[in-house]
This record gives C-alpha cells, structure tokens and sequence, in this order.
C-alpha cells in the first residue's frame, strides 16, 4: 500500500493525516497552541509553535508503517499570516495572522501609492488589513530595527515547508493573499511590489498547487521520521485546499466553511472581480483557474470565544459524558426558537471583510432582555454566522456566479443543526463529504498529482470524494429566518460610525 500526507496549520492547531491513494484517512493527530491578543484587534503566533506541531503530528501518524511508501506530503494552511526570518533563519518576531486588525493605516499607504483601481486591477482585491502587504508595512512602519534584520518573508505553511525541506517556495492559491501577487497572470507584481518598495527577493518562489516544490531535507527526516527526499507539493491555502477536499473543482461547484473563519467560496474557470472589493478573487489550486470567495472574520472563533469565556459549566458536563463540548451546546440551541427568542448576534470579533471591509466593527448581541438565557446566546451566535454566510452568497450571485452545488465543511459542518440552519437560511441543499478530513484530504490529492498517481486534480477528486446525502431547506423555516435577516442586514448601516467612534476612545 502507499501514502499520502496531508498537514493542515490552522489557527487552533495543526492536524496531520495519514491517506492512503484513494483518499481514506488511516491515522490523524491534531497538535493544538494559542493565539496571543496583546492588544485589542491583534493577533499572533509563534511560528515555532506550529513546527513542534507538525514534527509531533508527522511523528505519530507514520509510527505504523512503512515510510518508504509514502510518496508525497501536501501542505495547507492559514492564510495571510507573516514570518519573518533573518540572516540566519530565524524567526524574527511572533506571526502576525490573519485576523489582526491593527495595519489600518498601512493599507490607506497601500491605497495611495498604488491607486485605489490599480490595486484591485492587479491583486484582485483592495488593500485589506489582513493580508500580508499591509503587515509588511506594519513592521516596517512600527519595528524597523526587526524589518531591517529580515532577509526571508513566508507564508505560515510555507514555513513550515522551509523546515521540511530548506526551500523558500510559496504556491498561487496562499500567495494570492499577500496582495503582492498579480492574481490574473499568477505570478509576484513588480509593479506593486516597486510602489511599496518591498524587495522581491524578500519572497520565495511561486509554483501551481501541484508541483513538487522540495524534498524533505536530512534534518527534517531525523526530527520526524519521514524518509529523506519524499517530495513536498505546493499545497493551498485553507480554503482553496478546503475546496479540494470537497471536490469543487468545476464551475458552479462552491462550499460553505464554518472554521475559526467562514467562507462561502465558489470555484470559476475565469478572472471575475468585485470592484467593490466586498468578496475576494484568489488563483484556484487547480492550475490555470480562480475562485471568489466571502470570508466572516469570527464565525466558529464567535462559538469558541463563548464556550471559552461562559461555558464552563458546559465544558465540565461535556467531559463527564465523554462528549465533544460543542455537541452539547448545540443540543442547547436546539431548545431556542428561529430568531433565539428575538435576539440577533453580529460576528465582529475581529473586525470584518465581507461585506463591510471594516476592521473596526465588533460584536454585537441586540435585542438582549432579561428573557434570555445561555441557549439562546448560542443558537444567536449560530444563527448570525449564517447570515453572514448569506451575504457572502448574495453578492456572489450579484457578480452572476451561478452555484447549484453547495457542500459544508469545517467544524460547524459537523453539526446537523447548524447545517439544517445553513439550508434553511441560505434557500439551498447542503451536503458533506464523507470524509470529514476537508483540507488535509486536498493537499494530499495535490500531492498525489505530483507524484503522479493522479494525472489531474479533477481526476484525484472524482475517483477520491465522495458525499453524503444533501440536506434539503425547510421552506417554512425559511421564511422565518428571512425576517431576522432583515434586522440582521439593518444593524451594521446604523451602527458603523459608533463603532469607529469607540475605536477612537
């Protein structure tokens, strides 16, 4: 038998699945670490906890076979994170990651030296705070004895590629996200990167998702087990990893994502841009194709952050009944009605990209009385990440991307409640895949092209995904939903000054 890798480096922790060539999980481990908030709206990571990650991952998911089967190692991985290396490769400075919401300032320097058109001409997308360009700047602006020092720029997973296999190499899908990348020709923008006078040799080398990229290196090998010189794929950012794992890899195929983000992401065999900048247009994994997608900042980051900080109780129930902590506040929402009872939860943590592109807006309970209880917080919480969701399908439709496929995924895809709501809410069947491994599943196919197993990505995912039945929408449930999501659609309009008013205290 042969093998394939799949290493998926989220924000919570990094899993590592085992896959035999037809795609069936054997052996998976999940290393988890935290997320350091120094100020209100950062976010950050220590690279090194990423590694000690993968290495433990690999080493415990290859413990019980033979290596010399194993014929490639796919890597996916949050986007838009920044590690910075100096001379010597090492890191410089904790990993400011996707959500951080502090370089504001950074992309109106973004805007005005490239032009507000131009930007989204070249990168697909405005100068937004979460990727990469404006942290760039962010240090350089704030820390310049570190940006000074910095002599490698990677991408999270493509950090950890470097200490698998010593090379700086990034792929289309993840790079798409630095707002460095001249998305409709797939390759770095001299353009842009010369207006902000960033140093292309700064950046590693761009590959298709496919590709074979390096090969584990001898130090690697010794730390984790695998054999010296299997190859290491491109690989994909979360999503477009995410879509692979799913099989959207064919026009009118999408998704819908509740991780610690939340994405509805649609594949397109051709360049289509949002000239508003409202959802984000990145190369596909699948070569020589794209895909737009809307992205909710804090959609299962709104659960965790309540059943971190109120949930206690709950956390303790969970593990005297040996049952996952989730599953038992579902079960909670469940006995809160269509609209929790009238309350409405906007997911802000972390400020948001779509629709609003406003990194100072933030969470909000309305309508909270003393009726209220802990379920119906949940259910809200729930029901407010779906309706974001719904923006995001709302707009695709308007950029007349047809979508008749729609799979869940993610942490909340495990829930049959919330998938029911996601039917109900967004007015179309949902669906799984069997597999629950989503992206680690997609970067091991991609390794299973470069390698030759599979001669295309639509191939691998013909042969390797399959599906359960699709949940249909309620339509009486529906019509319930759409009420709140009218109040829903009300509450950003009315309160966007006040939140940059409060940012401003």
């Amino acid at each position: 038998m042969e093998y394939l890798i799949g290493i998926d480096i989220g924000t919570s922790g990094t899993k590592t699945v085992l896959f035999d060539t037809p795609g069936n999980a054997l052996f998976s481990h999940t290393v988890e670490y935290p997320l350091y908030q120094p100020k209100n709206g950062w976010a950050e990571q220590d690279p090194n906890d990423w590694w000690n990650a993968t290495v433990l991952g690999i080493r415990a998911v290859i413990s019980k076979v033979n290596i010399d089967s194993i014929r490639g190692i796919g890597l996916s991985g949050q986007m838009h994170g920044l590690v910075m290396l100096d001379e010597n490769d090492d890191v410089l400075r904790q990993s400011i990651i996707w959500c951080d919401q502090r370089t504001q300032n950074e992309c109106i320097e973004i805007t005005d030296k490239v032009g507000e058109k131009r930007i989204i001409e070249i990168t697909a997308n405005p100068a937004l705070t979460g990727f990469t360009a404006s942290k760039i700047l962010w240090v350089r602006n704030n820390e310049r004895e570190i940006y000074d020092k910095c002599k490698k720029i990677l991408l999270p997973k493509d950090y950890i590629r470097f200490k698998l296999t010593g090379e700086y190499a990034t792929e289309v899908s993840d790079a798409s996200g630095m707002q460095l990348l001249d998305v409709p020709n797939r390759r770095w923008s001299d353009e842009v990167l010369d207006k902000l006078e960033i140093d292309k040799n700064l950046l590693g080398k761009v590959y298709e998702s496919c590709e074979v990229t390096g090969e584990i290196n001898e130090e690697a090998s010794k730390l984790t087990g695998l054999k010296k010189g299997t190859i290491v794929v491109g690989g994909a950012g979360d999503n477009a990893a995410a879509a692979i794992g799913c099989g959207v890899c064919k026009p009118s195929k999408a998704f819908v994502t509740i991780g610690s983000s939340g994405v509805v992401y649609a594949h397109t065999d051709d360049v289509i841009i949002d000239p508003k900048g409202r959802v984000h247009t990145f190369c596909s994994s699948v070569k020589g194709k794209w895909h737009v997608m809307g992205v909710t900042q804090a959609a299962g980051l709104s659960l965790k952050w309540f059943r971190d900080n109120f949930c206690c109780s709950e956390i303790e129930i969970a593990k005297l009944l040996d049952e996952d902590c989730y599953s038992f506040m579902t079960r909670e929402a469940e006995k809160s009605p269509i609209g929790s009872n009238k309350l409405v939860y906007l997911p802000y943590l972390m400020g948001e990209r779509t629709p609003h592109l406003d990194p100072f807006c933030r969470g909000v309970f309305f309508g909270l009385s003393s009726i209220h209880k802990k379920n119906d917080m949940i259910r809200s919480i729930m029901e407010g990440v779906s309706f974001s969701q719904r923006d995001s399908l709302t707009i695709l439709s308007e950029m007349g991307i047809s979508i008749n496929d729609m799979v869940a995924c993610g942490g909340g895809s495990k829930s049959e409640f919330w998938r029911e709501m996601l039917s109900d809410i967004l007015r179309c069947n949902v669906k799984t895949v069997i597999s629950e491994e989503g992206p680690a599943l997609g970067v091991a196919l991609l390794a299973s092209v470069g390698a030759g197993i599979y001669k295309t990505i639509e191939e691998a995912c013909e042969v390797c995904i399959k599906f359960n039945p699709s949940i249909e929408p309620n339509l009486q449930n529906a019509e319930k939903y759409d009420a709140f999501y009218e109040i829903y659609k009300e509450l950003y309009p009315s309160l966007k000054k006040t939140f940059s008013d409060l940012q401003k205290l």
